[in-house]
């Protein structure tokens, strides 16, 4: 049951929303973060509780990969893993989220490109390497389906949506240098352009970074594509994008709201 048998289904990913469990979970998912949007520091001030927001998921972005979490009091951050991964966080706050999310709409392979490029500058020793997905057999055609799937290709929900992407992505390394902090960007994209979580508020970095062993099992078996496997990793990020709802309620709660 991988990703990539599903193109001959008329919705892609069907499948797997009807698997136990998936539905609920993404339901649980879309309204932990619809409350957090009605916070009342979010109201008005979720530019703020956004921004925050952008960082922490940028720090534990980074962990999850392997970096550092410290953020120098002097702003030069020499981790970098840690530093591609905050400018994707800037990448994704403010105009900068907006202009992000217009790319993905219309062209999400260069929405990835982009990531990639900012994620790893500080990785690659040949700079035409950012950007630019190897040539493996077998790479371009399912990231060419995962673009026909946020496009419009699949009705399902959001959260779904946003874990498939994520999942791919780890599974086929299209880039071999940050391909975890430009999944997880990738996600967080899902969730915006999809209406989910659209200020970006919600962290579910944190969630992954938490259960960081399960994280990495779950997506192994994503990648191995079998049906239980699959269901166990989407319901895992539902749980996520739940437990990043909570985290975007304590900034929020901090900001004053």
């Amino acid at each position: 049951m991988r990703l990539g048998t599903f193109s001959v289904v008329s919705d892609p990913l069907q499948p797997i929303v009807e698997l136990p469990g998936v539905a609920e979970a993404a339901e649980r998912a879309r309204e932990a973060l619809a409350l957090v949007h009605r916070h009342k520091a979010n109201r008005r001030g979720w530019p703020v509780t956004a921004a925050e927001a952008a960082v922490r998921a940028a720090r534990a972005s980074a962990a999850l990969s392997g970096g550092s979490t410290e953020l120098p009091s002097d702003g030069r951050v020499s981790d970098p893993i840690l530093a591609g991964a905050l400018r994707v966080g800037q990448a994704l706050d403010g105009d900068a989220l907006t202009n992000m999310v217009g790319t993905w709409r219309r062209a999400p392979l260069q929405a990835l490109a982009r990531l990639h490029l900012l994620a790893a500058a500080d990785l690659v020793s040949d700079q035409s390497e950012l950007g630019r997905p190897r040539s493996e057999s077998g790479i371009g055609p399912r990231l060419d389906l995962l673009a026909q799937i946020v496009t419009g290709g699949s009705a399902a929900p959001a959260p779904v949506v946003a874990a498939v992407v994520h999942g791919e992505i780890l599974a086929l390394q299209p880039f071999g240098q940050a391909d975890g902090v430009v999944a997880r960007a990738a996600s967080r994209l899902v969730a915006v352009a999809s209406g989910l979580d659209v200020h970006n508020l919600g962290v579910p970095e944190v969630g992954w970074l938490g259960n960081r062993e399960r994280y990495a099992a779950a997506a192994a078996g994503f990648a191995d594509g079998s049906a239980n496997a699959l269901g166990e990793w989407v319901i895992l990020c539902c749980r996520a994008f739940e437990s990043g709802a909570r985290e975007a309620t304590s900034i929020a709660d901090s900001a004053g709201g």
